[in-house]
Formats: structure tokens, C-alpha cells, sequence
């Protein structure tokens, strides 16, 4: 199923496909503009806003298209390069069509002997997929991860990023096949049912869907060590005993140290608003003949 990979370039690298690299439509551009000036406003380096962009481009296209590598390109003033190294970075940003609904399950040590290698195995065949691939109705990706940040509740499956805990290979395919029906899916926890994967690249993005509060955050086992706590009168250290030294008493770094620059994690400024971003020259280090060339 090489179709879902995007198109291999001569050099070896994906690339996307020649029709995601189309204009958006100018109402559908006019209100990008809109959201994405609400996100770089909230950066003191508009540079810094790339990765919600992102996200918001998935939002409209369902994955990281060409005209929205433009788009970020265009908005942050970064070359389409800046914005390709980073889509092509992190696997939440999709470079060819994605699915509706991300399926990802589980298979790291414990979910895996805890079951999940099995569901993995049983829903891949059960949809006729594999990893990072996309059922023919455009319906459900699916994604063999390595963590869902659940292990209390192993073997764990997460739909869109929403959880499905303690899950059997029975459990998975009736999820799977639900949502490719069109029905609305309860996750263990969170909201009453799972959004589509543009509904919640949006949210990423930074936009509010008013469900962050729905819903149980956290399962009975991820609270068992604090209800044991409770019953058993234990409390954390208050901090005063044994209290490592403050900032005001750490030693001073010493003169090799600061030949080799080396610093604490205190000393460095934050980083300075665009205004100030072309102050000074960018200094470029020569390799090979060890200088540094503005």
C-alpha cells in the first residue's frame, strides 16, 4: 500500500503530492489568515508558532499539504524548507491523507505482553492495513505506538488521542468497526464520544472545543496510590528537611568552565521578541577552517 507513503524522489525523500500543493480557496485562505494571526500573537517569536500551525493546516486539509507548507512558510517568514524539516519531524503531523479517526495501539513492553502485540495483530488483519495506513473508505489510520501514556490501564488503545483502556483484540475491532460506521464512540475517559482527527488537529492548534472538562480525567488505578495515601495518613516531605542549595548559594562556575562555555540553567535570557531578532548579524561557524564568518 505504497500510496499511503507519499512519492519517493529520486534522492530518496517524500515528498507530497503534486494536487495538496493546489491554492486554497480564497474564503478558506482569508480565514486561515484569521486563525493563524490569533496564534502567532500569543508567541513573542512569531518563528515559535510553527508547530500549532501545523496542526491548523491539518485542521483544513486533514495533513500537512504543500500549499499548507506555503502557508506556514508565508505567515512565520521561514524558508519551506524550515517548515518541511519540522512536518517531516514529529509523526502527529501527517504528510500524506490520514484517516478520520488515528487508531493507535499500544505495543510497548508492558501493553504488549499485557495483550496488545495481539490486538495490534488482529485489527491489522481485521482491516487489512498496517502501520501508518489507511483503510479504503478514508475511515480509520492505523498506528502501532510505542507509548500511550496509560500503562495502568494496559493494554491500552487511543482513538484520536482519546483513551480506550484495558483493551481486548475483540474490543479494538468493535471500536474500529464502529467508527467506520459512523457511530459516535465513548472513550474510557474524557469526552462523551471522539472527535475526527481535523476536529482535534484544531484543538491542538489552540483553539478551545469546550470538552477539555468533560468527562473522568483519571481512572480508578491511576488514583489507587493516592487513596491509599489518604487511608494510611502519608504525605509528602514539606521540603525544609535536607532543602538543596537555593539559587543564591549555588558556586559560581569556574574560569574553565566558563573558557568552555559552559553555563548554569539560570543565566540565560529568554529569547527576545521578533523586534530584536535582527540586531545584529547571524554568525555562521566554517567547519573546516575552525573561524566563525558573519
Amino acid at each position: 500500500m505504497a500510496e499511503h507513503y507519499g512519492i519517493q524522489t529520486a534522492a530518496g525523500h517524500l515528498t507530497v503530492a503534486a494536487e495538496s500543493k493546489e491554492p486554497y480557496a480564497a474564503d478558506v485562505l482569508a480565514a486561515l489568515h484569521e486563525d493563524a494571526a490569533q496564534v502567532v500573537a500569543k508567541y513573542p517569536q512569531k518563528r515559535s508558532a510553527l508547530l500549532p500551525l501545523l496542526h491548523l493546516v491539518q485542521s483544513v486539509d486533514g495533513y500537512v499539504t504543500g500549499r499548507g507548507i506555503d502557508f506556514c512558510a508565508d505567515v512565520l517568514d521561514l524558508t519551506t524548507a524550515e517548515v518541511s524539516g519540522v512536518a517531516t519531524f514529529y509523526t502527529q503531523y501527517k504528510r500524506h491523507p490520514n484517516g478520520e479517526y488515528t487508531v493507535g495501539i499500544c505495543t510497548n513492553t508492558l501493553c504488549a505482553i499485557m495483550g496488545g502485540d495481539q490486538i495490534w495483530d488482529e485489527v491489522s488483519e481485521h482491516l487489512g492495513i498496517g502501520h501508518d495506513e489507511t483503510t479504503p473508505d478514508g475511515k480509520v489510520t492505523l498506528e502501532r505506538v510505542e507509548c500511550n501514556a496509560a500503562c495502568d490501564f494496559a493494554p491500552v488503545v487511543m482513538a484520536n488521542w482519546e483513551f480506550f483502556d484495558n483493551q481486548t483484540p475483540e474490543s479494538t475491532k468493535q471500536l474500529v468497526d464502529d467508527l467506520r460506521a459512523g457511530k459516535d464512540v465513548r472513550p474510557s475517559r474524557g469526552p462523551a464520544k471522539v472527535c475526527t482527527f481535523k476536529q482535534v488537529s484544531r484543538v491542538l492548534a489552540g483553539f478551545h472545543d469546550g470538552l477539555a472538562d468533560e468527562g473522568v480525567g483519571a481512572g480508578p488505578a491511576s488514583l489507587e496510590g493516592l487513596r491509599l495515601a489518604h487511608e494510611r495518613g502519608w504525605t509528602a516531605p514539606d521540603g525544609t528537611a535536607g532543602e538543596t542549595a537555593t539559587h543564591d548559594q549555588q558556586p559560581e562556575a569556574t574560569s574553565d568552565q566558563t573558557a568552555a562555555g559552559r553555563h548554569t540553567s539560570t543565566d540565560s535570557g529568554a529569547n527576545a521578541p521578533d523586534e530584536a531578532v535582527d540586531d545584529k548579524p547571524a554568525t555562521l561557524f566554517d567547519e573546516k577552517n575552525g573561524k566563525a564568518d558573519s
